[in-house]
């Protein structure tokens, strides 16, 4: 700030813009603190009495590049509106001076000055000042335009010729600060040095007010340490390790905090295990760390490291050693398997720092980072000194009196629980007295009733210990003692039963892992979470590269999240990733690996266009052209849109609503001598790309030199150590005359001075540039020229560093198995929208008669079809959407003879073949080996080869050559197995050559070796009594199940005999053998027949043996092959009535539960049940449907399935009712005589049923005594007239249609006047008898 003192009312506020509003920072200029609330209270007072301008938000200053835009803006109030004026040094900046420089906005009371394409004259100091009736305000700035060499700026920052010196009251809002060198995602090694950097621009650059550094790892604010450095200055920041550790990995992030907000970037580094100091063993954890200390103890936590490619983990030493000293002591004898140990035996009032080495069965890690150091303090004895004001220290030991023997501890308890040791904690006595206080632990196990001290070598300290040396799976109880030198406390209460085992397990494999891709080297994996994700450390992820089967590990620290960015990978290359849960026991099984994916940059809307060029111009239309954005996004550019504006105009407005699918346009109905900017921006699959930066404002004027115009669409290509390929393509304007060649002219980008590569022009639109400094940047432009001179030069090129790429490729040629010339060429980089462009002479091929081209991935082809001399020239190949890979290649004469004479050789014919070496095993256990040619002369030669050593024919191996049919072969009598190896037959016939070979090695060998023995044996069994056939089984038709067999070669001596589960089997006659076939028949298959069963044969020749099992599968196919067969006897579905209900039955020539069959109702499967329930017998099978109601109505399917085929019979019930008596009638009446009796009842049946009345079971006749009656086909009554004592009896309805019926019994009792009434119980109704269907009703429909 400077020393000049200021009006107050000028620096009253902060002048934070939005973005500041919410951040405090410490860069607060210190006199804005003195007089805050004086000024916020004069400024509430002011806004009532006064309107004069006043700006809010004032002007800040810039530095940017040149040929950058920059807008400056500021906010004013006051009413009436003020009016704004801009200065550029004193000077008044009219925009209809300079149309194309300056365009003014103001909205809002926000005022903006667009300054469009900076250069050098632009570097100012710029003033708006707004004006009213009540006054005027002001705000100022400056702007510095800096070339890319600071050197070469006319005038060095700190003189520039300014004619108004910059305002003492100029107050950078903010300061902003442009990254312009990054670091990025790096990979080191453990033991190594590095450093992260990071360069910047900040502007304006003011000692007093800087901005501040913040490095974090993982979100965590780091700070100057003995492993990492700090430093901020001279425009750079950096972050030194002087010793890496895999402690080190993680996401690193620079924060530039500034009053302008923060800035920042962020990159992950790996760190890789150093190399093993034993071969196998593991990598050494990390990130130990130390809890709950003590004068004695201390409780040591780490991470386990990852184990990919080494054995796993079996535990962990655990080393300390004292500050100051260098001597490391190891803590535990044997492994622990936690990340957890609790390291006693500490001195008090000592530091330590500890470290960790895992053990596996190849060897011990290296060791860990050490931990932070600890120091051996009980924290309550803190607790003990109270202070109070004055510094007068009073001690809990002068409150207690002459305590003499101390208190048993209290509050004894677990405070940690593990399978090896168990960790108590108490509280130390209350009064303890004055004297120092050690603890005795004892341990009883539950159950023992004897007490034993766990410590009595070492006394405690602390009131806490690790307990070891404990059953695993026994309760213990324990109790603490306190002791000082006047004696020992009582035991403190007995603990509660504690049991030693792990609180905690490995956690389950995470689960699904999915793969996307993210960029040319990085694939983004996210997975599900493990069901049990409680105290997790993290996670492990590896890759593998598809079919390699070796796992790389990608991170080396545990992560927290479940999503992770894998870097480091090869561009094209297929990966497969998986993924480990890890905790404080270990690693977790891997997760299932992830779906293959290729490492390619996701798919994105394309970048933006860029190098708009006027090609032409006729007073009414432009034509430009630009290049294609330099990626695609992954997938191919459809076309695109064009806007286009007049100077000083703020709106864009659209010139094509369809796309443009070319980089050239004409732009149409333009105003002459009218200024217009344009911009392109392109599209693909996903959408609209960014727009490209407006171009230059073109004038609006018809070209009318003779001289031709500009060449456009620069392209560099082949980019090696000293040279490359430079395209374009022919002007649209050609001037007065053709055009009739081009130069080429390029220079360095630190140099002033054009260099033209070629001295006469060429008349070719490609021009290779040779005799470049490898690692120096150039830039290019292109002249056209015809007999007028030399035309407009092409917009510059961008630059191009004259480099090769790591891992560049070239087009190489060969030829493939057919005798086809090709040229092909390798790109990993190549994404899906990637097009790979052949050109002859830098002309992209289109002559299809004469080249083909196939591309398939990463890999292309170009294949001549008649190669001949005219063929001969410079082959090219360009891949888009990569960054610039391309390659040529020249094929001259001694190239393209090379080719047609390994074509020609490749061509030429060989001896065909039939079929290639093979063989074939003989019955005598011989075994066979033959090829067979198309045709071999008399003069043909051959030769077997075995494991590279010839055979001539002998009694071992008989080779025999049938000329006339072209079969060679050789037969092996005995095959052992010393005859392993390659076999080889070689033909010879005239120049022709051919050979083919058969390799007999590992299990084809053991596979030839097995049938050979086999067919041997087979050859020796057949020599006696033996089975053609050995046993199999088969149904007949009536069900049942035939055991047969085939025999050979028997005589009259000859025994068989039949075995069940080793013993024999009684049968009714011994077969015939002279028939050759045995049967042994079982009747109703069931569960007891299932067994072993055996036929044997034997005489003086010899002894064979065939044996089935009748279980398990056998049995299963022979229950599907008995209900097929049973299923062909089944009969039609009948209908029984029962006093259930109605009962479905099928009929079959055997039935078994076990065999498949449904019952199904209206094509709904039926379960057995209450309802409806299913059985059977030996040869019926039912459905029993009780009390049937209406909804019991329809088709009923009975089915049984037999293997391929099933049978049904089915049955519709629907309509079908049989006759019933739904009602009315009691089955007691008792009546005076004299009266008249009423029976009445409704029936119901469908079809409609006949009605019969009976007495006592006999049918009477109907007459004046009696009379019946149907009305409406439903009410039945029977009357009858003056009853006597004779009417006593049973009356009987009988109700009946074809599905059967019900017949009702009504006892009726006659009594004479005057005698007492008998007595009946109310409420009781006749029960109905079933009536079972007529004949017809028993045919229903079958399968």
């Amino acid at each position: 700030m400077s020393s000049v003192a200021v009006p107050f009312y000028q620096r009253r506020h902060k002048h934070f813009d939005q973005s500041y509003r919410n951040i405090q920072t410490r860069y607060v200029l210190e006199e804005y603190a003195v007089e805050e609330n004086m000024a916020l209270e004069r400024h509430i007072i002011e806004e009532r009495i006064s309107r004069a301008p006043e700006i809010l938000v004032r002007l800040r200053s810039h530095t940017i590049w040149e040929k950058m835009s920059v807008s400056l803006c500021f906010t004013v109030q006051g009413f009436p509106t003020p009016v704004v004026q801009w200065y550029k040094n004193e000077e008044l900046i009219s925009p209809a001076s300079d149309p194309t420089k300056y365009r003014i906005e103001s909205k809002y009371g926000v005022h903006v000055l667009h300054i469009n394409r900076a250069d050098f004259d632009d570097s100012a100091t710029y003033s708006a000042v707004a004006t009213n009736v009540h006054g005027q305000a002001s705000t100022n700035c400056a702007v510095i335009v800096r070339r890319f060499r600071e050197e070469e700026e006319p005038h060095p920052a700190a003189l520039m010729p300014f004619h108004l010196p910059l305002s003492h009251d100029v107050c950078f809002t903010h300061i902003d600060v442009q990254f312009l060198e990054k670091f990025g995602v790096t990979f080191a090694t453990e033991g190594e040095t590095l450093t992260l950097k990071c360069s910047m621009l900040i502007t304006p650059e003011l000692k007093r007010l800087r901005p501040r550094a913040e490095w974090y790892r993982d979100d965590v604010l780091l700070k100057d340490s003995k492993w990492t450095q700090l430093y901020f200055g001279e425009g750079q920041a950096a972050l030194s390790f002087s010793h890496l550790n895999k402690d080190d990995e993680g996401l690193y992030t620079l924060r530039m905090v500034s009053r302008g907000g923060i800035s920042e970037c962020s990159a992950f580094l790996f760190v890789r295990d150093a190399d093993a100091l034993i071969a196998g063993a593991p990598g050494a954890p990390m990130d130990v760390k130390c809890h709950d200390a003590n004068r004695d103890y201390v409780i040591v936590t780490w991470k386990p490291p990852n184990t990919t490619s080494e054995s796993p983990v079996i535990g962990y030493f655990v080393d300390k050693c004292e500050v100051g000293l260098e001597n490391w002591v190891q803590c535990n004898d044997a492994p622990v398997k936690v990340c957890k140990y609790p390291v006693t035996g500490l001195q008090e009032g000592r530091s330590y720092v500890f470290r960790v080495r895992a053990v596996n069965s190849a060897g011990i890690s290296r060791p860990s980072r050490a931990s932070e150091p600890v120091a051996a303090l009980d924290p309550l004895d803190l607790e003990r000194t109270q202070s109070r004001l004055f510094k007068i220290v009073i001690s809990k030991d002068d409150l207690e009196g002459d305590v003499q023997i101390p208190s048993p501890p209290t509050n004894v308890h677990a405070s940690e629980i593990s399978k090896t040791y168990v960790v108590l904690s108490w509280d130390p006595p209350v009064p303890r007295g004055r004297e120092p206080l050690t603890y005795f632990i004892e341990k009883s196990m539950v159950g023992s009733g004897s007490w034993q001290r766990v410590n009595a070598q070492v006394a405690v300290k602390s009131p806490r210990y690790a307990v070891f040396d404990l059953a695993e799976g026994k309760p213990y109880v324990f109790r603490v003692l306190s002791a000082n030198k006047n004696g020992i406390s009582d035991p403190s209460e007995i603990t509660e039963p504690i049991q030693p085992q792990d609180t905690i397990v490995l956690p389950s494999a995470p689960g699904q892992v999915v793969a996307t891709r993210n960029t040319k080297t990085s694939v983004v994996v996210q997975w599900d979470k493990p069901k049990h994700e409680e105290d997790l450390y993290g996670y492990y992820i590896e890759y593998s590269v598809v079919g390699s089967n070796r796992w790389e590990p990608s991170n080396h620290k545990p992560i927290k999240y479940n999503r992770f960015v894998v870097h480091g990978l090869e561009t094209g290359e297929q990966y497969v990733f998986r993924v480990k849960a890890v905790n404080a026991l270990g690693l977790s099984e891997n997760s299932q690996e992830s779906e293959a994916v290729t490492v390619q940059a996701a798919l994105t809307c394309p970048s933006y266009p860029h190098g708009i060029t006027l090609l032409n111009c006729d007073g009414h239309s432009m034509t430009l052209g630009w290049k294609a954005p330099r990626y695609s996004g992954g997938s191919p550019i459809l076309g695109y849109y064009i806007d286009k504006r007049e100077a000083n105009h703020q709106n864009w407005h659209e010139v094509n609503s369809s796309l443009i699918t070319r980089t050239i346009y004409t732009v149409e109905d333009l105003t002459e001598d009218a200024f217009y900017e344009f911009k392109v921006a392109a599209a693909n699959l996903v959408g609209i790309g960014q727009p490209s930066d407006p171009s230059e404002h073109f004038k609006c004027k018809a070209w009318t030199m003779p001289e031709p115009g500009p060449a456009y669409d620069l392209m560099i290509c082949e980019v090696r150590n000293t040279s490359l390929v430079l395209l374009w393509k022919a002007p649209v304007y050609e001037g007065k005359s053709p055009i009739t060649g081009y130069l080429v002219d390029y220079k360095e980008v630190d140099t002033e001075d054009w260099i033209t590569a070629n001295e006469k022009p060429t008349s070719k639109r490609y021009f290779k540039v040779t005799d470049l400094h490898e690692g120096h940047t150039y830039v290019f432009k292109v002249r056209a020229v015809n007999d007028a001179g030399v035309g407009k030069s092409s917009e510059i090129s961008e630059p191009v560093l004259v480099e090769e790429r790591p891992g560049t490729k070239e087009i190489y040629s060969g030829v493939d198995e057919e005798g086809n010339i090709y040229l092909a060429f390798d790109c990993k980089e190549a994404t899906d929208a990637s097009h790979f462009a052949w050109g002859k002479s830098y002309e992209e091929i289109d002559d299809s008669h004469k080249f083909k081209i196939e591309t398939e991935g990463n890999h292309s082809k170009l294949y001549f079809k008649n190669p001949d001399k005219s063929d001969l020239g410079t082959y090219s190949i360009s891949v888009s959407d990569t960054d610039g890979i391309s390659s040529s290649f020249v094929m001259d004469d001694q190239e393209f003879e090379r080719l047609m004479a390994l074509s020609y050789e490749i061509k030429n014919p060989t001896i065909p073949l039939k079929s290639e070496l093979a063989y074939e095993v003989l019955d005598k256990g011989e075994v066979r080996f033959w090829i067979q040619a198309e045709s071999l002369s008399p003069d043909s030669t051959f030769r077997f080869v075995i494991n590279d050593k010839e055979v001539e024919n002998s009694d071992r191996h008989k080779i025999n050559c049938d000329r006339s049919n072209g079969i060679i072969e050789m037969v092996m009598e005995k095959f052992t197995i010393d005859n392993e190896g390659t076999y080889t037959v070689q033909i010879q016939d005239g120049k022709a050559k051919n050979q083919s070979s058969l390799v007999l090695i590992g299990d084809a060998f053991k596979g030839v070796l097995a049938e050979s023995e086999l067919q041997r044996k087979e050859y020796l069994r057949k020599q006696g009594p033996h089975f053609s056939e050995f046993l199999y089984w088969n149904v007949t038709e009536e069900c049942e199940v035939l055991l047969s067999c085939k025999v050979a070669n028997i005589k009259k001596e000859t025994d068989f005999k039949w075995y069940k589960d080793g013993s024999g089997v009684d049968v009714e006659e011994l077969p015939d053998l002279q028939k050759g076939e045995c049967h042994l028949s079982i009747p109703k298959l069931s569960r007891k027949d299932e067994g072993v069963y055996k036929a044997t044969l034997s005489d003086d020749r010899g002894h064979d043996v065939s044996s089935l099992e009748l279980s398990g599968k056998v049995y299963d196919d022979i229950m599907l092959a008995l209900s097929g067969m049973s299923g062909k006897s089944a009969s039609p579905l009948k209908i029984l009535c029962t006093e259930e209900g109605i009962r479905l039955q099928c009929f079959l020539k055997y039935y078994n539960e076990e065999m498949k069959v449904s019952w199904s109702h209206r094509e709904s499967k039926i379960s057995s049940g209450e309802k409806m329930k299913i059985g059977g017998g030996e040869d019926v099978a039912w459905l029993q449907i009780s009390e049937p109601t209406e909804k019991d109505k329809g088709n009923y399917t009975f089915e049984i399935f037999g293997g391929k085929e099933s049978f049904k019979r089915t049955l519709d019930l629907s309509g079908q009712d049989r006759g019933k008596v739904i009602g009315g009638l009691p089955d007691v009446v008792t009546i005076m005589d004299g009266k008249t009796l009423n029976l009445t009842c409704t029936v119901f049946g469908n079809p409609d049923p006949e009605v019969v009345w009976f007495k006592n079971d006999k049918a009477f006749e109907i007459d004046e005594h009696y009379a019946y009656s149907l009305e409406q086909g439903k009410y039945a009554s029977l009357t009858i007239k003056g009853v006597t004592s004779e009417d006593s009896g049973k009356y009987s309805i009988h109700v009946k249609n074809k599905y059967g019926g019900e017949t009702v019994d009504v006892t009726v009792s006659v009594y004479r006047h005057g005698e007492k009434m008998p007595e009946i119980k109310p409420g009781q109704l006749a029960k109905p008898r079933p009536i079972p269907p007529s004949e017809e009703v028993l045919k229903p429909e079958g399968k």
